[in-house]
């Protein structure tokens, strides 16, 4: 009998173990929180229009802090996964890693982490300006844009020095967006001397990129002919650059 008795109470406790549901968490628990406060002030018809709204603007803040908090949560899980992009392009300048290649690198990566992009592009006085989106599922997202001037490198028309500065700003847009690196091709350790100089990150070469566009043409020919494009550009020479374009940009 005390057999059977030690039994029962076992299954007993198992199943009330089994029924205590998961806590919440706490950003969960705010929500849930603020939303039921919102239900029951919707049923009343007495309650006050401007209170409502407050209520809403409220659940809006506390949605968009939600929002955030999953998109750093999910970034930082998915920069552990992102891998240096292999430089398989090449100009005069040098390597560099191409759209197509950065592109079907990260979007598996992006998709499972719940994260998409999008590009805007508008052209302007001064150039092209791409704008990146980087989109969570969640509602947050992020941007960042890059002004650009057309590249009439190598003879292009009109239109192929559109698609080239817009290929361009893509590239560096993504790359700032999602802190890509970039590496050299394997070739049995006979690399060139040029190509083991540590370069500007896409992020710096963006900002020289962008000063650049608002500098007269005389100062546009000098860097071309000294550095070719703004990610070939040496990080020892960024600050010196960057205050010396500074200065030459027209304001």
């Amino acid at each position: 009998m005390a057999t059977k008795t030690n039994v029962v109470n076992h299954e007993t406790s198992a199943s009330s173990l089994q029924a205590v549901p998961a806590a919440p968490t706490p950003h969960l628990a705010e929500s849930t929180a603020i939303i039921q406060v919102i239900e029951r002030a919707a049923l009343n018809p007495d309650v006050d229009i401007d209170k409502m709204e407050r209520l809403l603007q409220m659940q809006e803040r506390v949605m968009d802090r939600q929002a955030m908090m999953a998109y750093s949560a999910a970034m930082a899980a998915m920069q552990t996964e992102l891998p240096s992009i292999e430089e398989r392009g090449q100009t005069n300048n040098g390597c560099y890693a191409t759209l197509e290649d950065i592109v079907d690198t990260v979007r598996p990566i992006m998709q499972k982490h719940g994260f998409a992009v999008s590009f805007r592009i508008q052209t302007q006085e001064r150039g092209i300006e791409v704008t990146g989106v980087l989109m969570h599922k969640d509602g947050h997202r992020e941007e960042t844009s890059m002004l650009l001037p057309a590249d009439m490198s190598g003879n292009k028309n009109a239109v192929q020095a559109f698609g080239s500065s817009t290929s361009y700003g893509k590239r560096y847009v993504l790359s700032a967006l999602l802190n890509i690196t970039t590496r050299g091709q394997d070739d049995n350790g006979n690399a060139s001397t040029k190509k083991g100089i540590k370069t500007v990150t896409p992020f710096q070469a963006g900002q020289i990129q962008r000063l650049i566009s608002q500098c007269p043409a005389t100062t546009q020919e000098w860097f071309s002919g000294k550095y070719g494009s703004a990610v070939q550009v040496p990080y020892s020479d960024f600050d010196k650059l960057r205050a010396s374009l500074t200065k030459r940009a027209v304001k």
